[in-house]
């Protein structure tokens, strides 16, 4: 007899939304970590700003390698193990970098613990999708993705908020111990998998899946989307502190963490914008998300904090907005090996993160904070209008040719 997948009504149900969303909070404060102490980078070691980000920029160059690597992995050697492995070696790191007195071995180890966040954001979701039952999959996978946006946020406040009371060796150990307690609770509690069935596609083959999908091109708008989503929002987010730290304002890495909590509208965009797109269209309610996102960066250009604090809500919740749904857009446009098109997103979105932290630090040195916010806010809109002239090229043709 086949088994059940895990319901709404299942313990095993819940102690996966747990355990996994656990994991991915860890995972995405892990990651996020680094950039409200980017300042801090450039007292300590005597460096400049570029090269200080380069702790966030080469870690998401580690996670899109280990992103391809481990999703190949995974398909062989099955999902819990991975997920276990991650969230340990992550945690390892999180002791490993404090003791290093050079910032060449940081970015070195970050480059490793890059490769190692992967593990959770590779395998996770395709256990759900196996284990889970369809009719409750997306609710998992929108207190999944809440996780990531909490995460992110609290990766944020501890290390901004620790960092200037102690130090942000402190501040990595004290999420070194919170990934302990994750990767015991995670061990202890994730079910085995039931119906993980290894593949015995070879690895060219695979290969050709993700190659299938440059040939789509609406997929090859979306995945360039996301690349522009998150080049504008963490560059914002990256130059915040350098901002804030300076005049008028001389504001503390403590008092700065709190604006850290902006997030709190990017947990609920997602859900918002689910609900939403039942009324209107996707393409529309995405639109939406982009405009609300600029709108917000045109008003933390305001000079008093109360206008900086209301932007940064606003343009989380236009982020989180867009980005859900381009990634439900990509799930629409690829006709086949969907599980490789939501890899590629997920590829250019940390393209994206990459580049918004190290490729706009010129722009900082030119422009300072009006610049960096300016590029952030025109970019999307430029891109989003260049896509609907795009679309309306690609429809035409596709009509003519009926």
């Amino acid at each position: 007899m086949n088994q059940q997948k895990y319901t709404i009504k299942d313990k095993d149900f819940w102690k996966i939304v747990c355990s996994l969303g656990a994991a991915s909070f860890f995972i995405f404060a892990t990651m996020y970590c680094m950039q409200p102490i980017l300042p801090i980078f450039t007292k300590d070691f005597d460096i400049s700003i570029s090269y200080a980000s380069l702790s966030m920029s080469l870690s998401t160059v580690g996670l899109i390698i280990g992103l391809i690597v481990i999703g190949f992995l995974s398909d062989r050697k099955g999902r819990t193990l991975f997920i276990h492995l991650s969230i340990i070696s992550t945690t390892i790191l999180l002791f490993i970098i404090p003791l290093m007195e050079s910032f060449t071995l940081i970015v070195f180890f970050r480059f490793i613990q890059g490769f190692t966040l992967a593990g959770v954001s590779g395998a996770a979701l395709a256990y759900m999708v196996e284990e889970i039952d369809r009719k409750h999959f997306g609710f998992a996978t929108t207190l999944y993705i809440a996780s990531n946006s909490a995460g992110g946020m609290m990766g944020r406040f501890i290390t901004g908020f620790v960092a200037e009371s102690f130090s942000w060796q402190t501040a990595l150990y004290i999420l070194g111990v919170f990934g302990v307690i994750i990767f015991l609770f995670g061990f202890f509690t994730l079910p085995k998998s039931k119906y993980f069935t290894e593949s015995t596609r070879l690895f060219m083959e695979d290969i050709a899946g993700l190659l299938y999908h440059f040939k789509n091109p609406s997929l090859l708008l979306m995945f360039g989307l996301g690349i522009v989503l998150q080049t504008s929002f963490t560059g914002m987010w990256t130059f915040l502190p350098f901002h804030l730290l300076e005049a008028p304002y001389n504001l503390t890495l403590q008092q700065i963490s709190y604006f850290y909590f902006a997030y709190s509208l990017g947990v609920v965009g997602a859900p918002i914008a689910g609900w939403l797109v039942g009324r209107f269209s996707l393409s529309t309610m995405r639109v939406a998300g982009v405009i609300i996102l600029s709108a917000g960066m045109f008003i933390v250009l305001g000079t008093s904090l109360l206008a900086i604090i209301l932007g940064l809500g606003i343009i989380c919740l236009g982020f989180f907005v867009s980005h859900s749904l381009t990634t439900a857009t990509v799930s629409q446009e690829a006709t086949h090996h969907k599980g490789s098109a939501s890899s590629l997103y997920l590829v250019a979105y940390y393209i994206g993160v990459s580049a918004g932290t190290t490729l706009l630090v010129p722009i900082w040195e030119t422009f300072a904070w009006q610049g960096i916010v300016l590029f952030a806010a025109i970019l999307p809109v430029v891109y989003v209008a260049i896509v609907k002239i795009l679309q309306t090229k690609l429809k035409r043709r596709a009509e003519s040719s009926v």
